[in-house]
């Protein structure tokens, strides 16, 4: 059985920071590709980043310079760390294991920016 948990939302004030993490079970995480999404209340869900198997990244534009997404592949595990936060960015994170074509989704961690 595969899982992937999220955890480390919360509400933050504009200009503050958070680490989400991301916890694998059940795959050989190691061959996945993973990444994280994000999905605001009435919009669709977008590619924030990407970590590849050879710990390549890719950002979204409107995270550049500001989010890092890394991973553990002896704890199976990725984080994303999110610095200068805005309200923009208040939407519910959700973390994906994906080797084609096997791709596997969280549950999500609300991220709530305001003051």
């Amino acid at each position: 059985q595969v899982n992937v948990v999220e955890s480390g939302g919360g509400l933050v004030q504009p200009g503050g920071s958070l680490r989400l993490s991301c916890a694998v079970s059940g795959i050989t995480f190691s061959a996945f590709s993973m990444a994280w999404f994000r999905q605001a209340p009435g919009k669709q869900r977008d590619l924030v980043a990407v970590i590849d198997i050879s710990r390549r990244t890719h950002y979204a534009d409107f995270v550049k310079g500001r989010f890092t997404i890394s991973r553990d592949n002896a704890k199976n595990m990725i984080y994303l760390e999110m610095n200068s936060l805005t309200p923009d960015d208040t939407a519910v994170y959700y973390c994906n294991a994906k080797w084609v074509p096997l791709d596997y989704w969280g549950q999500g961690t609300q991220v709530t920016v305001s003051s």
